[in-house]
């Protein structure tokens, strides 16, 4: 019998699947150590084109891991904290239940 996924799980796996591109991940780190920046410091950071950037902050900007500024020309991006302390909470939950099982014989 198939069950379907609660909206929680949809918007959860969203989030986290938002992560999984190594130009994703690595736009986050970049964001963590300089705090704030403008999108053409993103993009001369990055080994791809300004248009492969921007579809990967805009993935990251919906999945509410970013919130962006315009500031004349440009959009400052910064990270969303809130999505941060949701992965906080996921890796807690998931580390305690893996606790549960480290024991398991299989």
């Amino acid at each position: 019998m198939k069950t379907k996924y609660s909206k929680k799980q949809i918007e959860e796996a969203n989030k986290i699947n938002a992560l999984a591109h190594p130009a994703r991940l690595s736009i986050v780190f970049f964001l963590l150590q300089h705090k704030q920046c403008v999108c053409n410091q993103i993009v001369n950071e990055l080994p791809l084109a300004q248009s492969t950037v921007s579809q990967h902050l805009k993935v990251l900007k919906e999945s509410g891991w970013l919130k962006g500024e315009i500031k004349g020309k440009n959009i400052c991006y910064c990270l969303d904290k809130k999505n941060f302390l949701f992965l906080e909470k996921f890796a807690k939950e998931l580390l305690f239940s893996f606790e549960e099982i480290k024991n398991c014989a299989c």
